[in-house]
């Protein structure tokens, strides 16, 4: 059996220091290949059918890291269209609550609806803010620009009291963090960051009975039979959540369907353990940089206030990180090595 290192280091050999997963990852070498075999098959003028059979390999790949059944997962392009969804099924004057600061394609739709009451508060203060009259909870379960994990299960305890639904967006926790879709209403996720795949796809987790929601852009792909589907209205929708589906790009799940078995071959558990321990070794190396220390959030995000400004330069220098608010944010992900943390150290000591 292959050691992780060994499969790491055959899929992955980038030219700079990547330590910017949080914004999209690297590709594996096996996702390239499927991504060219997926163009030539159709500048060749050969039949799709494959690629089509490769979203339904995605969704099943994906339900079995979010432990659901496959019957339970749509397919789309990105979480504000599932977002949207969401927010289309909820009636005038409902009250969401959503946290400070969250990525906007989980708030967004919310907010452009018009008639919601949205209601926004700290992280740290989400589960303790459900009241009777919330309808609904949207949170990003690991907080885009810093890193931070919701307490999902304080949330969950919390909505289940009050009778609220909740929406979790796992885009920056799916691939190195327990994904329990099971345990919320509705939960969310692109594919493009910790899950290494392409751009364009994305899954919506909805429960067994839909949960009131309507397949408001329900198109041929929604049909029970896609292919008799194509004209006029839809006879019948899907009976699983493929109801919810968008028209996929099918490129992005060629090449999606390689990463996802990449990432079942290493493990979450396995993933999870090294992304933490580079996390946990930057936040090291910067206290001993005189930088205010920063507490282990369990987390491969790592943001230090203030030097969002040096992102330019370290660029330059090939070390890839992003600005955030003004703070410097780096996230480190399988591909990564002690060697890159300590090159970024070295980067700020200068």
């Amino acid at each position: 059996m292959e050691t992780f290192e060994n499969l790491v280091r055959a899929e992955f050999a980038p030219e700079n220091t990547y330590l910017n997963t949080a914004s999209n990852a690297l590709l594996p070498a096996r996702t390239v290949a499927a991504l060219q075999d997926a163009a030539r098959l159709r500048a060749r003028g050969r039949t799709l059918d494959p690629l089509f059979a490769d979203v339904e390999a995605c969704r099943a790949a994906y339900a079995r890291l979010a432990g659901v059944p496959a019957e339970r997962v749509a397919a789309g392009a990105t979480v504000a269209l599932h977002t949207s969804l969401i927010a289309a099924s909820l009636p005038p004057g409902a009250e969401v609550l959503t946290v400070e600061g969250d990525f906007t394609s989980v708030l967004n739709p919310f907010h452009t609806r018009g008639d919601l009451k949205v209601r926004t508060v700290p992280l740290e203060r989400l589960a303790d803010s459900v009241r009777p009259g919330t309808a609904l909870v949207a949170v990003g379960a690991v907080q885009s620009a810093d890193g931070r994990i919701a307490d999902l299960p304080a949330l969950s305890e919390a909505a289940r009291g009050h009778g609220a639904r909740t929406y979790v967006d796992f885009s920056q926790a799916a691939g190195w963090f327990p994904v329990t879709a099971d345990a919320y209403d509705y939960s969310v996720s692109i594919t493009y960051k910790w899950l290494l795949g392409p751009h364009g796809a994305a899954f919506l987790v909805v429960p067994e009975d839909f949960g009131d929601l309507t397949p408001v852009q329900a198109g041929w792909v929604a049909g029970q039979d896609p292919w008799g589907s194509c004209y006029g209205p839809v006879a019948e929708l899907a009976r699983s959540a493929r109801r919810f589906d968008s028209t996929p790009a099918l490129f992005a799940y060629a090449g999606l369907r390689a990463s996802l078995e990449l990432v079942e071959e290493l493990g979450v558990d396995a993933v999870r353990a090294h992304d933490l321990a580079l996390a946990d070794r930057f936040r090291a190396g910067l206290a001993t940089l005189g930088h205010t220390p920063l507490p282990s959030s369990g987390s491969p995000i790592v943001s230090v206030p203030g030097l969002g400004r040096l992102q330019p330069e370290l660029a330059e220098a090939g070390i890839q990180v992003s600005n955030r608010a003004g703070n410097l944010r780096a996230s480190f992900h399988l591909y990564n090595t002690a060697a890159d943390v300590d090159r970024l150290l070295d980067a700020l000591s200068g």
